[in-house]
Protein backbone atom coordinates (compact mmCIF):
# COMPACT_ATOMS: atom_id res chain seq x y z
CA UNK A 1 0.00 0.00 0.00
CA UNK A 2 2.69 2.13 1.25
CA UNK A 3 4.71 1.32 -2.48
CA UNK A 4 2.02 1.88 -4.15
CA UNK A 5 1.50 5.53 -2.92
CA UNK A 6 5.02 6.28 -3.09
CA UNK A 7 4.95 5.04 -6.57
CA UNK A 8 1.92 7.34 -7.23
CA UNK A 9 3.42 10.40 -6.00
CA UNK A 10 6.86 9.98 -6.92
CA UNK A 11 6.22 11.77 -10.03
CA UNK A 12 4.51 15.00 -8.29
CA UNK A 13 7.51 15.14 -5.80
CA UNK A 14 9.78 15.66 -8.17
CA UNK A 15 8.44 18.58 -9.56
CA UNK A 16 9.84 22.09 -8.60
CA UNK A 17 7.78 23.72 -5.95
CA UNK A 18 5.88 26.21 -8.10
CA UNK A 19 4.72 23.24 -10.44
CA UNK A 20 3.23 21.72 -6.64
CA UNK A 21 1.88 24.54 -5.55
CA UNK A 22 -0.22 25.07 -8.61
CA UNK A 23 -1.14 21.38 -8.00
CA UNK A 24 -1.87 22.43 -4.55
CA UNK A 25 -4.31 24.85 -5.61
CA UNK A 26 -6.08 23.04 -8.11
CA UNK A 27 -6.56 19.98 -5.80
CA UNK A 28 -7.89 22.57 -3.27
CA UNK A 29 -10.38 24.31 -5.59
CA UNK A 30 -11.70 20.76 -6.82
CA UNK A 31 -12.12 19.44 -2.98
CA UNK A 32 -14.08 22.95 -1.75
CA UNK A 33 -16.34 22.46 -5.03
CA UNK A 34 -16.99 18.25 -4.37
CA UNK A 35 -16.87 18.28 -0.55
CA UNK A 36 -17.02 21.36 1.23
CA UNK A 37 -17.56 19.59 4.50
CA UNK A 38 -14.32 17.97 4.16
CA UNK A 39 -12.62 20.85 2.60
CA UNK A 40 -13.54 22.95 5.84
CA UNK A 41 -11.62 20.23 7.92
CA UNK A 42 -8.67 19.88 5.56
CA UNK A 43 -8.20 23.58 6.28
CA UNK A 44 -6.23 22.73 9.39
CA UNK A 45 -3.49 22.06 7.05
CA UNK A 46 -3.32 25.52 6.07
CA UNK A 47 -3.57 26.54 9.04
CA UNK A 48 -0.49 24.74 10.41
CA UNK A 49 1.69 26.19 7.62
CA UNK A 50 0.67 29.47 8.36
CA UNK A 51 1.53 28.85 12.20
CA UNK A 52 4.58 27.32 11.07
CA UNK A 53 5.78 29.98 9.32
CA UNK A 54 5.13 32.66 11.44
CA UNK A 55 6.69 30.82 14.37
CA UNK A 56 9.93 30.49 12.55
CA UNK A 57 10.14 34.56 10.79
CA UNK A 58 10.93 36.09 14.11
CA UNK A 59 13.69 34.16 15.58
CA UNK A 60 15.07 33.87 11.56
CA UNK A 61 14.72 37.21 11.36
CA UNK A 62 16.37 38.22 14.58
CA UNK A 63 19.30 35.81 13.87
CA UNK A 64 20.25 36.47 10.25
CA UNK A 65 20.01 40.25 10.69
CA UNK A 66 22.21 40.23 13.51
CA UNK A 67 24.62 38.01 11.77
CA UNK A 68 24.60 39.61 8.78
CA UNK A 69 25.79 42.80 10.36
CA UNK A 70 28.25 41.12 12.76
CA UNK A 71 29.95 39.56 9.85
CA UNK A 72 30.12 43.12 8.12
CA UNK A 73 33.76 44.31 7.22
CA UNK A 74 34.24 48.39 7.07
CA UNK A 75 33.93 49.19 3.53
CA UNK A 76 32.16 46.57 2.55
CA UNK A 77 29.30 47.53 0.10
CA UNK A 78 25.57 47.15 1.06
CA UNK A 79 22.49 48.42 -0.95
CA UNK A 80 19.97 49.35 1.37
CA UNK A 81 19.75 52.80 0.53
CA UNK A 82 18.69 52.08 -3.23
CA UNK A 83 16.18 49.38 -1.59
CA UNK A 84 14.65 52.04 0.94
CA UNK A 85 14.03 54.94 -2.32
CA UNK A 86 12.60 51.88 -4.26
CA UNK A 87 10.46 51.10 -1.84
CA UNK A 88 9.39 54.69 -0.53
CA UNK A 89 9.17 55.68 -4.58
CA UNK A 90 7.05 52.66 -5.36
CA UNK A 91 4.23 52.97 -2.68
CA UNK A 92 3.83 56.76 -3.91
CA UNK A 93 4.02 55.53 -7.18
CA UNK A 94 1.27 53.17 -6.02
CA UNK A 95 -1.14 55.58 -4.34
CA UNK A 96 -0.83 57.49 -7.28
CA UNK A 97 -2.14 54.49 -9.49
CA UNK A 98 -4.93 54.26 -7.39
CA UNK A 99 -6.42 57.88 -6.93
CA UNK A 100 -6.38 57.85 -10.89
CA UNK A 101 -8.13 54.80 -10.97
CA UNK A 102 -10.74 55.84 -8.79
CA UNK A 103 -11.41 58.68 -10.40
CA UNK A 104 -11.82 56.81 -13.65
CA UNK A 105 -13.93 54.69 -12.03
CA UNK A 106 -15.82 56.08 -9.41
CA UNK A 107 -17.36 53.13 -6.87
CA UNK A 108 -20.46 53.49 -4.83
CA UNK A 109 -20.32 51.54 -1.75
CA UNK A 110 -23.65 50.10 0.15
CA UNK A 111 -22.47 51.29 3.85
CA UNK A 112 -25.10 49.95 6.07
CA UNK A 113 -22.46 47.07 6.72
CA UNK A 114 -22.13 45.74 10.30
CA UNK A 115 -19.39 47.50 12.60
CA UNK A 116 -16.13 45.91 13.12
CA UNK A 117 -14.45 45.74 16.03
CA UNK A 118 -11.30 47.56 16.42
CA UNK A 119 -9.32 50.86 17.77
CA UNK A 120 -8.28 53.00 14.41
CA UNK A 121 -5.41 55.29 14.29
CA UNK A 122 -6.62 58.86 14.69
CA UNK A 123 -4.38 60.67 12.34
CA UNK A 124 -0.93 60.01 10.33
CA UNK A 125 1.20 61.05 13.45
CA UNK A 126 -0.10 58.45 15.75
CA UNK A 127 0.88 55.55 13.31
CA UNK A 128 4.47 57.43 13.36
CA UNK A 129 4.57 57.41 17.22
CA UNK A 130 3.84 53.56 17.02
CA UNK A 131 5.83 52.64 14.58
CA UNK A 132 8.41 54.40 16.96
CA UNK A 133 7.06 52.77 20.21
CA UNK A 134 7.11 49.75 18.39
CA UNK A 135 10.76 49.90 17.71
CA UNK A 136 11.61 50.19 21.80
CA UNK A 137 9.49 47.01 22.71
CA UNK A 138 10.86 44.12 25.08
CA UNK A 139 13.13 42.10 23.07
CA UNK A 140 11.59 38.82 24.34
CA UNK A 141 8.33 40.20 23.33
CA UNK A 142 8.87 41.09 19.91
CA UNK A 143 9.78 38.10 18.89
CA UNK A 144 6.98 36.34 21.24
CA UNK A 145 4.59 38.84 19.15
CA UNK A 146 6.32 38.84 15.65
CA UNK A 147 6.70 42.50 15.87
CA UNK A 148 9.65 42.84 13.28
CA UNK A 149 10.13 46.54 14.22
CA UNK A 150 11.53 45.64 17.60
CA UNK A 151 13.29 42.87 16.08
CA UNK A 152 14.97 44.43 13.86
CA UNK A 153 16.55 47.29 15.67
CA UNK A 154 17.54 44.70 18.36
CA UNK A 155 19.02 41.99 15.97
CA UNK A 156 20.89 45.61 14.42
CA UNK A 157 21.98 46.70 17.84
CA UNK A 158 23.54 43.27 18.75
CA UNK A 159 24.70 42.55 15.45
CA UNK A 160 27.06 45.89 16.11
CA UNK A 161 27.96 44.82 18.99
CA UNK A 162 29.24 41.62 18.11
CA UNK A 163 31.51 43.21 15.66
CA UNK A 164 33.75 43.28 18.44
CA UNK A 165 33.69 40.07 19.36
CA UNK A 166 35.65 37.14 18.79
CA UNK A 167 35.76 34.89 15.39
CA UNK A 168 34.72 31.99 17.22
CA UNK A 169 31.30 34.20 18.71
CA UNK A 170 30.06 35.67 15.20
CA UNK A 171 31.23 32.20 13.74
CA UNK A 172 28.59 30.33 16.39
CA UNK A 173 26.07 33.06 15.29
CA UNK A 174 26.37 32.13 11.85
CA UNK A 175 26.34 28.88 12.34
CA UNK A 176 23.26 29.40 14.07
CA UNK A 177 21.89 30.99 11.47
CA UNK A 178 22.74 28.81 9.23
CA UNK A 179 20.67 26.03 10.89
CA UNK A 180 17.91 28.27 10.92
CA UNK A 181 17.39 28.59 7.49
CA UNK A 182 17.34 25.12 6.89
CA UNK A 183 14.66 24.31 9.27
CA UNK A 184 12.79 27.15 7.46
CA UNK A 185 13.81 25.18 4.01
CA UNK A 186 11.93 22.43 5.59
CA UNK A 187 9.11 24.59 6.22
CA UNK A 188 9.19 25.74 2.44
CA UNK A 189 9.12 22.71 1.19
CA UNK A 190 5.65 22.00 2.58
CA UNK A 191 4.18 25.07 1.03
CA UNK A 192 1.92 22.33 -1.55
CA UNK A 193 0.08 21.05 1.22
CA UNK A 194 -0.41 24.45 3.15
CA UNK A 195 -1.94 26.07 0.30
CA UNK A 196 -3.88 23.07 -0.40
CA UNK A 197 -5.59 23.28 2.79
CA UNK A 198 -5.57 27.32 2.70
CA UNK A 199 -7.29 27.21 -0.89
CA UNK A 200 -10.06 24.56 0.31
CA UNK A 201 -10.51 26.06 3.71
CA UNK A 202 -11.26 29.26 2.28
CA UNK A 203 -13.86 28.90 -0.60
CA UNK A 204 -15.80 26.28 1.47
CA UNK A 205 -16.11 29.01 4.23
CA UNK A 206 -16.60 32.10 1.97
CA UNK A 207 -17.53 30.48 -1.42
CA UNK A 208 -18.01 33.38 -3.99
CA UNK A 209 -21.00 35.13 -3.87
CA UNK A 210 -19.76 37.74 -1.39
CA UNK A 211 -16.87 39.25 -3.60
CA UNK A 212 -19.60 39.14 -6.52
CA UNK A 213 -21.46 41.57 -4.53
CA UNK A 214 -18.62 44.09 -4.41
CA UNK A 215 -17.26 43.23 -8.19
CA UNK A 216 -16.32 46.92 -9.11
CA UNK A 217 -14.69 48.05 -6.19
CA UNK A 218 -12.80 44.41 -6.14
CA UNK A 219 -11.98 45.12 -9.82
CA UNK A 220 -11.04 48.90 -9.43
CA UNK A 221 -8.67 47.41 -6.26
CA UNK A 222 -6.64 44.45 -7.96
CA UNK A 223 -6.78 46.20 -11.14
CA UNK A 224 -4.65 48.76 -9.31
CA UNK A 225 -2.42 46.03 -7.93
CA UNK A 226 -1.74 44.25 -11.47
CA UNK A 227 -1.24 47.73 -13.14
CA UNK A 228 1.94 47.71 -10.15
CA UNK A 229 3.03 44.55 -10.52
CA UNK A 230 3.21 44.55 -14.44
CA UNK A 231 3.86 48.01 -15.08
CA UNK A 232 4.73 50.64 -12.64
CA UNK A 233 7.06 48.17 -10.99
CA UNK A 234 8.92 46.92 -14.00
CA UNK A 235 9.33 50.65 -14.63
CA UNK A 236 11.00 51.62 -11.96
CA UNK A 237 13.11 48.45 -11.87
CA UNK A 238 14.34 49.25 -15.67
CA UNK A 239 15.27 52.78 -14.87
CA UNK A 240 18.00 51.52 -12.23
CA UNK A 241 18.71 48.32 -13.87
CA UNK A 242 18.89 49.59 -17.65
CA UNK A 243 18.05 45.87 -18.39
CA UNK A 244 14.53 43.73 -19.62
CA UNK A 245 12.66 43.70 -15.99
CA UNK A 246 10.16 41.31 -16.60
CA UNK A 247 12.25 38.11 -16.07
CA UNK A 248 13.22 39.03 -12.54
CA UNK A 249 9.53 40.50 -12.33
CA UNK A 250 7.94 36.92 -13.01
CA UNK A 251 10.87 35.20 -10.91
CA UNK A 252 9.62 37.42 -7.96
CA UNK A 253 5.67 36.62 -8.96
CA UNK A 254 6.58 32.66 -9.12
CA UNK A 255 8.29 32.35 -6.50
CA UNK A 256 7.17 34.80 -3.76
CA UNK A 257 3.71 36.08 -4.67
CA UNK A 258 2.21 32.69 -4.63
CA UNK A 259 2.75 31.86 -1.60
CA UNK A 260 2.27 35.51 -0.13
CA UNK A 261 -1.25 35.05 -1.79
CA UNK A 262 -2.16 32.22 0.21
CA UNK A 263 -0.63 32.72 3.35
CA UNK A 264 -2.20 36.47 3.18
CA UNK A 265 0.75 37.50 5.74
CA UNK A 266 3.87 39.41 5.00
CA UNK A 267 5.65 38.50 7.74
CA UNK A 268 4.95 34.79 7.39
CA UNK A 269 6.09 34.89 3.40
CA UNK A 270 9.58 36.80 5.34
CA UNK A 271 11.20 32.90 5.02
CA UNK A 272 9.95 32.60 1.64
CA UNK A 273 11.85 35.50 0.48
CA UNK A 274 14.80 35.07 2.34
CA UNK A 275 15.31 32.21 0.41
CA UNK A 276 14.26 33.38 -2.75
CA UNK A 277 16.92 36.18 -2.18
CA UNK A 278 19.31 33.53 -1.25
CA UNK A 279 18.89 31.23 -4.56
CA UNK A 280 18.86 34.33 -6.92
CA UNK A 281 22.31 35.01 -5.35
CA UNK A 282 21.69 38.98 -3.96
CA UNK A 283 23.88 40.47 -1.29
CA UNK A 284 23.03 38.64 2.05
CA UNK A 285 23.88 41.83 4.07
CA UNK A 286 21.34 43.81 1.96
CA UNK A 287 18.61 40.93 1.64
CA UNK A 288 18.90 39.78 5.58
CA UNK A 289 18.32 43.41 6.26
CA UNK A 290 15.92 44.66 3.49
CA UNK A 291 13.66 41.72 3.43
CA UNK A 292 12.13 41.98 6.97
CA UNK A 293 12.39 46.03 6.69
CA UNK A 294 10.12 45.56 3.30
CA UNK A 295 7.63 43.26 5.29
CA UNK A 296 6.77 46.25 6.96
CA UNK A 297 7.06 49.28 5.63
CA UNK A 298 6.90 48.66 1.66
CA UNK A 299 3.09 48.56 1.60
CA UNK A 300 2.31 49.76 -1.98
CA UNK A 301 -0.78 47.06 -2.34
CA UNK A 302 -1.56 48.50 1.47
CA UNK A 303 -1.43 51.83 -0.01
CA UNK A 304 -4.12 51.19 -2.67
CA UNK A 305 -6.25 49.81 -0.74
CA UNK A 306 -6.78 52.31 1.90
CA UNK A 307 -6.90 54.91 -1.17
CA UNK A 308 -9.82 53.20 -3.47
CA UNK A 309 -11.71 52.36 -0.43
CA UNK A 310 -11.56 55.93 1.13
CA UNK A 311 -12.11 57.43 -2.42
CA UNK A 312 -15.26 54.71 -2.58
CA UNK A 313 -16.68 56.16 0.29
CA UNK A 314 -16.51 59.84 -0.31
CA UNK A 315 -17.57 59.33 -3.74
CA UNK A 316 -20.83 57.33 -1.81
CA UNK A 317 -21.18 60.14 0.31
CA UNK A 318 -21.19 63.24 -2.43
CA UNK A 319 -18.00 64.29 -1.28
CA UNK A 320 -16.09 66.32 -4.07
CA UNK A 321 -12.09 65.44 -4.39
CA UNK A 322 -10.09 68.03 -5.35
CA UNK A 323 -7.08 66.86 -7.17
CA UNK A 324 -4.57 68.41 -4.52
CA UNK A 325 -6.48 66.62 -1.47
CA UNK A 326 -6.23 63.52 -3.30
CA UNK A 327 -2.26 64.37 -3.58
CA UNK A 328 -2.40 64.57 0.23
CA UNK A 329 -4.38 61.26 0.25
CA UNK A 330 -1.84 59.54 -1.70
CA UNK A 331 1.21 61.20 1.00
CA UNK A 332 -0.87 59.99 3.71
CA UNK A 333 -1.71 56.38 2.04
CA UNK A 334 1.77 55.87 1.36
CA UNK A 335 2.56 56.93 5.23
CA UNK A 336 0.60 55.19 6.64
CA UNK A 337 1.39 51.78 4.67
CA UNK A 338 4.17 52.39 6.27
CA UNK A 339 2.91 51.36 9.70
CA UNK A 340 0.60 48.26 8.23
CA UNK A 341 1.31 45.32 10.43
CA UNK A 342 2.45 42.59 8.17
CA UNK A 343 -0.95 40.31 9.18
CA UNK A 344 -4.38 39.85 7.42
CA UNK A 345 -6.37 42.67 7.27
CA UNK A 346 -3.65 45.00 8.74
CA UNK A 347 -4.40 47.69 5.95
CA UNK A 348 -8.29 48.27 6.97
CA UNK A 349 -7.68 49.76 9.92
CA UNK A 350 -5.85 52.58 8.40
CA UNK A 351 -8.90 53.71 6.16
CA UNK A 352 -10.69 55.52 8.96
CA UNK A 353 -7.60 57.46 9.47
CA UNK A 354 -7.55 58.49 5.63
CA UNK A 355 -11.39 58.91 5.70
CA UNK A 356 -11.05 61.66 8.31
CA UNK A 357 -9.13 63.73 5.77
CA UNK A 358 -12.28 64.37 4.46
CA UNK A 359 -14.27 64.40 7.59
CA UNK A 360 -15.88 61.18 7.72
CA UNK A 361 -16.89 59.84 10.83
CA UNK A 362 -15.28 56.82 12.10
CA UNK A 363 -19.10 55.03 12.65
CA UNK A 364 -18.99 55.32 8.59
CA UNK A 365 -15.50 55.15 7.76
CA UNK A 366 -15.80 51.57 9.67
CA UNK A 367 -18.51 50.38 7.95
CA UNK A 368 -16.33 50.73 4.92
CA UNK A 369 -13.65 48.76 6.65
CA UNK A 370 -16.30 45.85 7.22
CA UNK A 371 -16.97 45.59 3.43
CA UNK A 372 -13.22 45.63 3.10
CA UNK A 373 -13.01 42.50 5.30
CA UNK A 374 -16.30 41.18 2.78
CA UNK A 375 -13.81 40.91 -0.50
CA UNK A 376 -10.32 40.35 1.84
CA UNK A 377 -10.48 36.98 0.64
CA UNK A 378 -9.18 38.06 -2.83
CA UNK A 379 -7.62 42.03 -1.96
CA UNK A 380 -6.30 41.28 0.94
CA UNK A 381 -4.30 37.88 -0.34
CA UNK A 382 -3.65 39.95 -4.24
CA UNK A 383 -2.29 42.80 -1.53
CA UNK A 384 0.06 40.85 0.37
CA UNK A 385 1.38 38.58 -3.26
CA UNK A 386 2.02 41.66 -4.16
CA UNK A 387 4.06 43.51 -1.01
CA UNK A 388 5.77 40.25 -0.67
CA UNK A 389 7.13 40.30 -4.34
CA UNK A 390 8.20 43.66 -4.22
CA UNK A 391 10.32 43.51 -1.43
CA UNK A 392 12.17 40.85 -3.46
CA UNK A 393 12.20 42.91 -6.79
CA UNK A 394 13.18 45.89 -5.77
CA UNK A 395 15.88 44.24 -3.22
CA UNK A 396 17.45 42.24 -6.38
CA UNK A 397 16.60 45.44 -8.74
CA UNK A 398 19.23 47.62 -6.06
CA UNK A 399 22.11 44.61 -5.59
CA UNK A 400 21.98 44.46 -9.47
CA UNK A 401 22.22 47.51 -10.56
CA UNK A 402 25.13 48.34 -8.41
CA UNK A 403 26.85 45.13 -9.14
CA UNK A 404 26.30 46.83 -12.81
CA UNK A 405 28.15 49.86 -11.70
CA UNK A 406 31.23 47.79 -9.86
CA UNK A 407 31.99 45.98 -13.23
Amino acid sequence: MIATATALFRPLLQWGLVPQIVTGIIAGVLLALLAPTVASDIALLGQLFIAALQAVAPILVFVLVAAAIAAHRQGQPTHIRAVLLLYVCGTLIAALIAVAASFWMPTELTLDAGQVDGNPPSDIFSVLRDLLLNAVTNPVSALMEGNFIAILAWAIALGLALRQAADTTRQALQDLSNAITRIVTLVIRLAPIGIFGLVAGTLAESGMQALLNYAQLLGVIVGCMLFVALVSNPLLVYLVTRQNPYPLVFTCLRGSAITAFFTRSSAANIPVNLELCRRLKLDADTYSISIPLGATINMCGAAITITVITLATTHTLGIAVDFPTALLLCIVSALAACGVSGVAGGSLMLIPMAASLFGIPTEVAMQAVAIGFVISVVQDSTETALNSSTDVLFTAAACRAQEARRA
